[in-house]
C-alpha cells in the first residue's frame, strides 16, 4: 500500500486497535512505517477513522471483517469511498450479525485468501462474487533474514525422526487436529519406534492434548514446546523430517508454506483452503479430519520412503518460490489498488 501510495503521489495512513497510541514506527525489510494505536479502546478507534475519513481518501482497507462497518461509517464522511475488507477463514464460516454480513456485502471489493472462503463469503454471507477476490496471502517479507540455523534449536527438542506441527492449543480451535496427530502415533510406533511429535504453540488447552498422550500411552514421544522465537521455530521446521497439521478450520494455512519453504512434506486436511496450498500427492498429502488411521497411513508412507517425501519437500519448496512470496502477492495487491483508484 505504501509503494502504491508513493508512486501516485497520494498520502497514507495505518490505525492500529490494539497497539498504545503513541506514535509507532515499524520496520519491515528496507522500509519503515509509522502508525498510530488505540490502545484497544474501540471508541477512540472509531475517532481516529472517522476522523480519516474527513479527509476524503480514495481506499480505506479493513484487515478484518469486523471492521467492515466502520468502513460503511466512513462513506458517510466521504460518499466516493472505495472500501476494501480483508477475510480470512473460520471468521466467515458462519453467519455473521445482520449489521457485519450487510457492511461486508457493500464494500467494494471483499479480499479473501482461498477460494473455499470465497465460496463461505457467497454462501453463507451473501457477497455477490463480483465482489470477491481470491488474493492468497505470501509469506513475510523478512522471511528469508528470520530464519535460522540448527543452533537455535531448543535444548528439549527430541533425536530421532521428528514429526513436527505448529499453531495454537485452544479449546476453541480443536479443529487443527492435534489430538488426532497424538492418536496416530500408537501405529506409527510400532513400525518407527524412534519416530517423535514435537507440537509448537501455545494456549489453555496443553493440558487436554498431554492427558491424551499419556492415555494413549505415547507421552514419551510427544513434545510440547511453548513461548519459542520465530528464529527458534524456524530451527525446529529445518529439523524435522515431516509436518503435519490435519486441521478442518485452515482458511489458507500459512504454517504449510513456511513448512514447504524448509523443504518439507506436509499433511494438512482435505478441508477448507488447505487443499489449495497443498497439491495432493506432490507437495504432500490432505487427509479427513479426525482419522487417524488414514492421517498415520499417510504419516508411514512418508517415513518409508525418505527419499519420495525429500522429493515431496523439493516440489514444495519450488512452488513456494514461484506462488507465494511477497512479491508475487504485491504485484497482485498493487494491481488491485489501480484498479479501484482507475474505476
Amino acid at each position: 500500500m505504501s509503494e502504491y501510495a508513493a508512486s501516485h503521489k497520494m498520502e497514507y495512513r495505518f490505525l492500529s486497535l490494539n497497539d498504545s497510541q503513541e506514535l509507532h514506527r515499524l520496520r519491515l525489510s528496507d522500509r519503515e512505517f509509522v502508525f498510530t494505536g488505540a490502545e484497544r479502546r474501540k471508541a477512540q478507534f472509531v475517532v481516529d477513522a472517522m476522523r480519516a475519513a474527513r479527509r476524503r481518501p480514495k481506499i480505506v482497507l479493513a484487515a478484518h471483517p469486523n471492521l467492515a462497518p466502520l468502513t460503511r461509517a466512513m462513506r458517510l464522511l466521504a460518499p466516493r469511498l472505495k472500501s476494501m475488507v480483508c477475510t480470512h477463514g473460520v471468521e466467515v464460516w458462519e453467519p455473521l450479525s445482520s449489521t457485519r454480513r450487510q457492511a461486508l456485502r457493500k464494500a467494494t471489493l471483499v479480499l479473501s485468501p482461498s477460494r473455499a472462503t470465497a465460496d463461505h463469503l457467497t454462501a453463507l454471507q451473501g457477497v455477490a462474487p463480483d465482489r470477491i477476490r481470491v488474493l492468497p496471502w505470501a509469506l513475510d517479507p523478512d522471511f528469508q533474514t528470520k530464519s535460522a540455523s540448527m543452533d537455535s534449536l531448543p535444548a528439549d527438542f527430541p533425536s530421532g525422526r521428528v514429526i513436527l506441527s505448529v499453531g495454537r492449543w485452544l479449546a476453541t480451535e480443536r479443529y487443527k487436529g492435534m489430538d488426532t496427530l497424538i492418536l496416530a502415533m500408537p501405529r506409527l510406533l510400532l513400525r518407527w519406534p524412534e519416530v517423535q511429535l514435537v507440537i509448537v504453540g501455545s494456549g489453555d488447552d496443553r493440558g487436554w492434548l498431554e492427558n491424551i498422550a499419556r492415555d494413549s500411552g505415547v507421552q514419551r514421544h510427544v513434545h510440547f514446546l511453548s513461548g519459542l522465537p520465530y528464529e527458534t521455530i524456524s530451527a525446529c521446521y529445518q529439523a524435522a523430517e515431516i509436518f503435519a497439521l490435519p486441521s478442518r478450520g485452515e482458511g489458507f494455512g500459512f504454517v504449510y508454506l513456511e513448512a514447504m519453504a524448509h523443504g518439507k512434506p506436509v499433511i494438512g486436511g482435505a478441508h477448507g483452503g488447505a487443499p489449495e496450498v497443498i497439491q495432493d500427492g506432490v507437495t504432500g498429502y490432505v487427509v479427513q479430519h479426525g482419522d487417524p488411521v488414514q492421517l498415520a497411513t499417510s504419516l508411514d508412507a512418508l517415513l518409508a520412503n525418505p527419499e519420495h517425501a525429500r522429493k515431496m519437500g523439493e516440489a514444495g519448496c519450488q512452488r513456494v518460490e514461484k506462488e507465494y512470496r511477497f512479491n508475487v502477492f504485491a504485484k497482485s495487491f498493487k494491481r488491485i489498488l489501480r484498479e479501484l483508484c482507475e474505476s
